[in-house]
C-alpha cells in the first residue's frame, strides 16, 4: 500500500452515492467521515453504509480511512466497535486534545482488532483546539500507530473565538507550529482544508504556504482540489534524495534478515519504507 500524504479527502459516510464515487478518486487518503458531514440522526446509518464500503476495500483505488467522532462526543466507542474490521487501512480521531485521550482509544482498538485478528490500525489524530496546539508534541508522539497529524483550522478559531478568514492571522502561530512538532518526532502533518471551492487561484496560494511550513500534504472536501494539491505537494529535490537513500538501506537490511534500520542516525522501519517508494516510485513515473 503506497504510503503518499498528499491529499486526504473526506467522504461524508452517509451518502451512499458519494462512497461509491470514491472508488475512483486519485486522491493518496480517501476518509470516510462519521463526524462533521453527518448529523446525529444519521451517525448509525453511517456506520453501517461504512461497514459495507469497507467490505469491497479492494475496488477502491486510494487508502482508505475513517474520521470517527471526536474523543469527549461520547459516540466513538460505537464508531470504533462497528468500523474496526478487514479493509480498513486508518482512523483519523478529530479534535484531540491530549494524549491521554489517544492511549484510551488505542486500548480499544487493541481489544477490537485481538478479537479479529487484525494488525495494529494506523492513527492519524487531529489537532483542532488551543489545548491541542499546546499539546501537539505528546500528541504526534504518543504512540507507534501514529504516522501522521492534521491541523483542523475551522474548529481551531472557533475554540479560540476568533472568525475564520481566508489567512487568518490567530492561526498562524498554530498552523506554523504542528509541522514542526510532527517533524521533531518523525511523523507527517497535513494542512486545513481550503473551504471556498471557488477561489483556485486562493487554493493554490494556500497549498505553497502551506508546503513552506512544513506540511507534506493537505485535507480536501471536493474531488476538484485533488489535483491542484498533487501537484502543488509533488516531492521535491531533497524528500526524494531521502526516499533514495531509505529505500537502499532497508532493502539491504530486509535482505540481511535485520528489517528495521537508521538512516542518518534516525530509525527507519517498514512504514518509512514503504513511503520512501512511494514517493519514489511518483517521480519516475
Amino acid at each position: 500500500m503506497a504510503r503518499l500524504f498528499r491529499s486526504l479527502i473526506f467522504v461524508p459516510g452517509n451518502n451512499p452515492r458519494f462512497l461509491e464515487k470514491a472508488k475512483t478518486l486519485s486522491a493518496d487518503i480517501v476518509c470516510f467521515d462519521l463526524e462533521d458531514s453527518v448529523p446525529d440522526s444519521e451517525k448509525k446509518n453511517a456506520r453501517n453504509l461504512i461497514k459495507d464500503a469497507l467490505k469491497t476495500r479492494s475496488q477502491y483505488t486510494s487508502e482508505v480511512y475513517v474520521r470517527t467522532n471526536s474523543p469527549t462526543s461520547g459516540k466513538i466507542q460505537d464508531d470504533l466497535k462497528e468500523i474496526v474490521q478487514k479493509g480498513i487501512d486508518g482512523i483519523v480521531i478529530p479534535k484531540v486534545n491530549n494524549a491521554i485521550e489517544l492511549k484510551k482509544i488505542e486500548k480499544t482498538l487493541a481489544l477490537l482488532e485481538k478479537k479479529q485478528k487484525l494488525q495494529p490500525i494506523g492513527l492519524i489524530p487531529s489537532i483542532e483546539s488551543a489545548e491541542g496546539v499546546a499539546n501537539t508534541h505528546e500528541i504526534a508522539s504518543a504512540s507507534k500507530r501514529i504516522s501522521a497529524i492534521v491541523f483542523g483550522v475551522f474548529d481551531f478559531l472557533n475554540d479560540m473565538g476568533i472568525e475564520y478568514t481566508k489567512q487568518p492571522e490567530g492561526a498562524k502561530f498554530a498552523r506554523a507550529k504542528i509541522p514542526i512538532e510532527a517533524k521533531a518526532v518523525g511523523v507527517y502533518a497535513l494542512d486545513a482544508i481550503w473551504q471556498d471551492l471557488k477561489d483556485e487561484k486562493g487554493l493554490i496560494e494556500d497549498c505553497k504556504i502551506g508546503k513552506s511550513l512544513g506540511y507534506v500534504g493537505k485535507t480536501i472536501i471536493h474531488p476538484d482540489q485533488i489535483l491542484i494539491i498533487h501537484k502543488t505537494f509533488h516531492p521535491n529535490k531533497t524528500e526524494l534524495e531521502w526516499a533514495e537513500k531509505v529505500c537502499n538501506t532497508y532493502e539491504k537490511s530486509t535482505k540481511k534478515g535485520k528489517g528495521a534500520t537508521t538512516v542518518d542516525g534516525k530509525m527507519i522501519d517498514e512504514v518509512h519504507y514503504k513511503r520512501a517508494k512511494a514517493l519514489f516510485d511518483l517521480a519516475n513515473r
